[in-house]
């Protein structure tokens, strides 16, 4: 990690396990869609190529 003036190691690693721990709820939370994209997808490209 770079070293910036001011900012502490601990409170960085803080915030980054924080960060991480907020984009991987929110993948959780964004898993119900992805049958229904793939059937979007799966469709389109049915149209597209028929």
């Amino acid at each position: 990690m770079a070293q910036v003036a001011g900012r502490n190691l601990a409170v960085s690693w803080v915030a980054g396990v924080l960060c991480a721990t907020v984009i991987g709820v929110l993948l959780w939370f964004a898993l119900p869609i992805v049958p229904v994209l793939v059937e979007f997808v799966g469709a389109a490209l049915r149209d597209f190529f028929p």
